[in-house]
């Protein structure tokens, strides 16, 4: 049995444009009354091409339905999120004949930092991510439109421990790379080929102490200005491109 989310609703034209062009199940499209310019039309076409239900209602029914300001007229209901067993991730780099790329996070909280940081890995070419049950943020509508419909194009498995999940990546050949501020090794000087599992911790206390022991080696970022820390989807994007720097030039060689 697969877990899932019931927050089932994708808002805004890009991440309802994205939904559709995946191929996702929808169960049905909401458009506010009159709003027939734009990619609403191609939203429409796509939606009658896939024989998926449209319901026009006035934009007062709309705006109580929304659960974001910006909800720019649509809105698509959506069976729940399926995660996937860490097991499914690891296919997908054998599957494309790729060393296994794995995000851990260990404890994001804002929705809007898990959906840039989900951006951020399906650009990269991450093959997945793993994140805890308890404690934080899960895929919903608000990541989802952050993602910019990521979430429909990346593996996410949900875990009741990360620890554990950590080994199971380990007995699976991966090198598990942690960040933490107090560590003295440059993200850049680290060799980040090969199998490799990078863990992100909490935007304020960072990665857990027993998830550190567990972690093969750690890496931090240079900070030179008064502010001693970066949000935590810009410190994944910095060290998630420099892994994909290492493994482009390392494939070249």
């Amino acid at each position: 049995m697969k877990d899932k989310t019931f927050d089932d609703q994708v808002e805004g034209r890009n991440s309802v444009l994205e939904l559709l062009e995946s191929g996702k199940d929808i169960n049905k499209i909401f458009v506010t009354r009159g709003e027939k310019h734009g990619s609403i039309n191609k939203i429409l076409a796509i939606a009658k091409e896939r024989k998926i239900i449209v319901i026009e209602k006035d934009k007062k029914q709309m705006e109580e339905m929304a659960q974001q300001e910006n909800y720019q007229g649509v809105i698509a209901i959506v069976p729940p999120f399926e995660y996937v067993e860490i097991e499914d991730i690891i296919n997908t780099a054998k599957e494309r004949n790729e060393d296994p790329f794995i995000l851990i996070l260990d404890g994001i909280e804002d929705p809007h930092n898990l959906g840039s940081i989900i951006r951020t890995a399906e650009t990269a070419g991450v093959h997945g991510i793993i994140i805890p049950k308890r404690r934080a943020a899960s895929v919903n509508s608000t990541v989802n439109k952050t993602s910019a419909g990521a979430v429909e194009h990346i593996k996410i498995a949900r875990v009741t421990n990360i620890s554990d999940a950590i080994e199971t990546l380990k007995q699976a050949g991966l090198w598990i790379c942690g960040t933490d501020v107090e560590t003295q090794k440059y993200y850049y000087n680290q060799d980040l080929t090969g199998p490799l599992g990078i863990v992100i911790g909490n935007e304020g206390k960072g990665i857990g102490e027993k998830v550190k022991k567990n972690c093969d080696f750690l890496v931090k970022i240079p900070m030179k200005g008064k502010v001693q820390s970066l949000n935590a989807a810009v410190s994944t994007g910095i060290v998630v491109y420099e892994a994909v720097k290492q493994r482009i030039k390392s494939n070249k060689n």
